[in-house]
């Protein structure tokens, strides 16, 4: 590797004599949201394409990437934990690689190298795209790679044996500015990949077996790009997907209410692999705490979309953030949000408490003056309810005859998003199945084939 890379880390000297590598094995662990599984998943194959092979044990790992996140404290802290455990791990063998990527590494930067002399290599989020060339200069500077394990890979993306689902990223970034959000200032703003690379990726991906695909981006459903010198926007991009053969279900995470439009809708209603299944985030239901938070919508517009959707499409099933204790909040915020609950009525709800993010507007503009036992307890409150709805969603699901997607051993998910557990059939991951449900927990359906 040459010169400096964005978080100001520079490469290895290149006078120490090369260590030689028979059958290399990459370890892989990523902490955080689904966007950074799906990069560990892309950093991989760059060890993959010099011959690597996956390793499941870190104790067998020639070299381990770390993915981070720092959305929230609790990511970040953990991946922190996590880095400072493999100091003996790097001591046992010098010649082993540690790098540490993603959104908590871009933050951070040097801190991270000043912290932990063990590590070899920070990489920020936004030099992921990077990551292939930083790493192929790297491996042939310290490693001299066995012949036999340098074998020719293929550059897409592969999976673990057998996998029935996987990811596929249509975007990084965010041009929205959340004033809670570290997102923007760690992955830059929005760039698409083009149609022809995540059409390329989903056909290999299926060409090995797997059935069902997400599509990740921070603000997902704001994708557009170019293609048969036509403009490609998200429901144009689920149109062409949804033609591929051999694509059984198809999903997507995150989008953003803005871009929940009239086209959006009519693309669920014409693809026969668009799953019934919508994250729609709220963060709060009060519009005061929604201004402040720059969301860039009211309760009401936001329940206008709602309202859309399920007149449009009866049989969707719709999940949501919330977040508690934002700056300021008061228990009038908190009883509108939860008012607004009621009335939206989400099968899943998944909360959190703020804490400030280093950087973000909310972090230097607005005191975190909710008390922590305040956040707490209205943190209870909405999860209590949440638990309300959620069982009586599951219930309300008991006597129904559902089609699964089959995951792991007797384990998958509905087109609408509900896990399920079943007893009898043999294992086929990968398979649909019919299943009748017979019960449910508070999470979870149980069936029977």
């Amino acid at each position: 590797m040459r010169g400096e890379f964005k978080t100001g880390m520079k490469a290895p000297p290149t006078h120490a004599p090369k260590v030689l590598l028979k059958k290399p094995k990459i370890h892989v662990v990523s902490f955080g949201c689904q966007m950074s599984f799906a990069d560990s998943s892309e950093m991989a194959q760059s060890f993959l394409n010099k011959g690597f092979s996956s390793g499941e044990s870190l104790d067998l790992a020639d070299a381990v990437v770390i993915s981070t996140c720092t959305v929230r404290q609790h990511a970040e802290d953990r991946a922190i934990s996590f880095i400072g455990r493999l100091r003996s791990w790097k001591k046992q063998k010098p010649h082993r690689l540690l790098v540490v990527a993603g959104c908590a590494a871009e933050r951070l930067g040097p801190k991270i190298k000043e912290r932990f002399p063990h590590v070899d290599l920070v990489i920020g989020a936004k030099s992921i795209e990077g990551f292939s060339k930083i790493i192929e200069d790297i491996l042939s500077e310290k490693y001299d790679l066995a012949a036999e394990s340098a074998a020719d890979f293929p550059q897409t993306p592969r999976l673990s044996q057998g996998s029935a689902c996987d990811f596929v990223t249509i975007m990084r970034g965010c041009n929205y500015s959340c004033s809670y959000c570290i997102v923007p200032s760690v992955r830059g703003r929005e760039k698409y990949r083009t149609v022809e690379t995540i059409m390329e990726e989903t056909k290999a991906k299926i060409a090995s077996g797997v059935k069902e695909i997400t599509l990740l981006g921070q603000t997902v459903n704001s994708y557009q790009s170019e293609y048969q010198d036509k403009t490609v926007k998200f429901p144009d991009l689920l149109r062409i997907l949804d033609r591929i053969e051999g694509l059984k279900r198809l999903r997507f995470m995150s989008p953003h209410p803005h871009y929940v439009t009239k086209e959006m809708v009519s693309a669920f209603k014409d693809c026969p692999t668009v799953c019934h299944y919508l994250h729609l985030p709220l963060q709060s239901g009060s519009n005061r705490v929604l201004k402040m938070m720059r969301r860039n919508y009211t309760r009401e517009l936001f329940m206008d979309k709602v309202r859309m959707l399920k007149s449009e499409l009866p049989h969707l099933v719709l999940s949501t953030d919330a977040i508690v204790g934002f700056p300021t909040e008061t228990e009038a915020d908190f009883d509108e949000t939860l008012s607004f609950i009621k009335e939206f009525q989400p099968a899943w709800i998944y909360s959190f408490k703020y804490s400030p993010r280093p950087g973000t507007l909310s972090s230097m503009e607005l005191p975190d003056d909710v008390p922590s036992p305040v956040k707490e307890e209205r943190l209870a409150r909405l999860n209590d309810l949440a638990r309300e709805i959620g069982r009586a969603t599951l219930k309300g699901k008991v006597g129904q005859t559902v089609e699964v997607l089959e995951e792991n051993e007797n384990f998958g998910r509905t087109r609408d998003g509900f896990k399920v557990k079943w007893k009898g059939g043999d294992k086929s991951i990968g398979e649909v199945h019919s299943v009748k449900i017979v019960d449910a927990s508070d999470f979870l359906l149980i069936g029977e084939k």
